[in-house]
C-alpha cells in the first residue's frame, strides 16, 4: 500500500506543534512531509512533495487556506483549520469539507481522521471542485470582513516541560506577578491548577473578552463566568469568591462599580 502523506500548513507554531503529535499518536502511519508557516510556502512545499493530505489553516498570510485549496484542486484530500467562529463552522458544517476547530479537539480529530481513512481504503477522490471551494469562500466573506483581533480564546504555557494550551474559559484568574502573570484555571477533572507566562497582564487584557474578563485591582483579572460573589471591606473595598477554588482576590476602590447592585 503506497504510504499516506501529509502537509501542515498553519501560520502559528504550536499549533503545528499540536496537531503533529495529536497525528502522531491517533494516526502513525501518516508520514508528515512538510510544513508551512504561510499559504505560499504551503502551495510550494505541495507542488514539490505532493501529499496525499493538506490540513490547511483558512487564515494565513500570503494566501488563505482556501486560495491554496483552489490551487490545489482535487490533486489532495483537504482538511481546513478555522478559529472558533459562527461564519466559519456555519460555512463548513453546511458543506461536504472536513474541518477541526481551533484549539483541536480529541473527538472531532478522530472523526475526521476517520473519514479520511475510509475514503483512502476505498480509493475515493478527493472532493475539490472549483464551485465547491468558491461557495466556501463567498459562505467565509462575513468572517473575513470582521476585525482581524478575535477575542483570545486560549493562553499557551510551560507546564511540566511541555506546552499546554489553556482555553480561557477554564482560567478563573490572572494575577500580575512581577515580570510575569500567573494563570490560574481549572485543568483535568476541575481540578485546581496554575502556570507562569511572560506576557504581561496588560497585554493579555487588551486580547480578552471584556464582556468575560473584568480588571478588579491593578495585579488582578478574573473571569466572571467563574465569580461567586463579592463581599464588602473595609475603606471601600471588597472580596471577591470564586465558585470553585478557595482564593478570595480583593477588589480595589476603582473597580468596585462593576459589582455594585443595579
Amino acid at each position: 500500500m503506497t504510504a499516506v502523506t501529509a502537509l501542515i500548513a498553519d501560520d502559528e507554531p504550536l499549533l503545528r506543534e499540536v496537531l503533529r503529535s495529536l497525528l502522531a499518536r491517533h494516526w502513525p502511519e501518516l508520514q508528515i512531509v512538510a510544513e508551512a508557516r504561510n499559504g505560499v510556502e504551503a502551495l510550494e512545499r505541495f507542488e514539490a512533495l505532493r501529499p496525499t493530505v493538506c490540513f490547511l489553516d483558512v487564515h494565513m498570510p500570503g494566501l488563505s487556506g482556501i486560495e491554496v485549496a483552489q490551487r490545489i484542486g482535487h490533486r489532495a484530500h483537504l482538511v481546513f483549520i478555522t478559529a472558533y467562529d459562527h461564519y466559519a463552522l456555519q460555512a463548513f458544517e453546511h458543506g461536504v469539507f472536513d474541518y477541526l476547530v481551533k484549539p483541536v479537539q480529541l473527538e472531532r480529530l478522530a472523526q475526521t481522521l476517520a473519514r479520511l481513512q475510509q475514503r483512502l481504503r476505498l480509493e475515493q477522490p478527493a472532493v475539490a471542485t472549483e464551485a465547491l471551494l468558491q461557495q466556501l469562500a463567498q459562505q467565509l466573506q462575513p468572517a473575513a470582513s470582521a476585525p482581524a483581533t478575535q477575542p483570545l480564546r486560549w493562553i499557551r504555557a510551560a507546564v511540566g516541560g511541555s506546552v499546554r494550551l489553556i482555553p480561557v474559559d477554564d482560567i478563573d484568574y490572572l494575577k500580575s506577578d512581577e515580570k510575569y502573570t500567573l494563570v490560574a484555571w481549572r485543568g483535568d477533572s476541575g481540578r485546581h491548577a496554575e502556570a507562569l507566562i511572560r506576557t504581561s497582564l496588560k497585554a493579555l487584557l487588551e486580547q480578552l473578552d471584556p464582556a468575560q474578563f473584568l480588571q478588579v485591582h491593578r495585579a488582578v483579572v478574573v473571569n466572571l463566568n467563574a465569580v461567586s460573589h463579592v463581599t464588602p471591606d473595609v475603606n471601600e473595598k471588597a472580596n471577591l469568591h470564586f465558585k470553585h477554588r478557595p482564593e478570595v482576590l480583593p477588589v480595589s476602590r476603582t473597580y468596585l462599580h462593576h459589582f455594585k447592585a443595579e
